[in-house]
């Protein structure tokens, strides 16, 4: 009996030099990133409180919320039990961002990094009513009008 053959087994063959490469960061995981970070700085969790709950360092925590180090199964459903969250919060939106992007950061993710975006946010998500909500946004449109934006530079 001969073990060598030139018959390929399909699961075996290399991949394809135009297929991307699976262990590098992509758009989507840039997405999963900001959506764990949202989430953290909803709950007013610090870098440093949420890599202590997940037994790793503040530093993994920022390439994970920065999409440079992707997250795997385990450690994602282990984020959505600290966050209290489910694991499709995390993907919300993701058909939109797997799009690529024209620079490092989004204007949402820097945004994000203002803690009066980060306030408003809190006050807004405690708004029950789904009415006072949108009167919410008016004024908030009407203001970022009057400041020189139009709707073309909003997220």
């Amino acid at each position: 009996m001969t073990t060598a053959s030139t018959d390929r087994n399909p699961v075996h063959e290399p991949r394809s030099e135009n297929l991307p490469n699976q262990r590098s960061a992509n758009s989507v995981d840039s997405h999963v990133g900001s959506r764990v970070r949202l989430r953290r700085l909803e709950l007013g969790l610090s870098q440093e409180k949420l890599a202590d709950q997940l037994g790793i360092t503040f530093q993994q925590v920022q390439k994970y919320e920065r999409g440079t180090n992707r997250i795997g199964a385990s450690r994602l459903h282990q984020i959505a039990l600290v966050l209290q969250a489910p694991i499709t919060y995390f993907f919300e939106g993701a058909s939109e961002s797997a799009l690529p992007r024209t620079s490092e950061t989004s204007p949402l993710a820097d945004a994000l990094s203002d803690p009066a975006t980060v306030r408003l946010v809190r006050a807004f998500a405690s708004i029950g009513d789904p009415h006072l909500k949108q009167k919410a946004v008016g004024i908030i449109e009407a203001i970022a009008d009057t400041a020189g934006h139009t709707n073309d530079e909003r997220y």
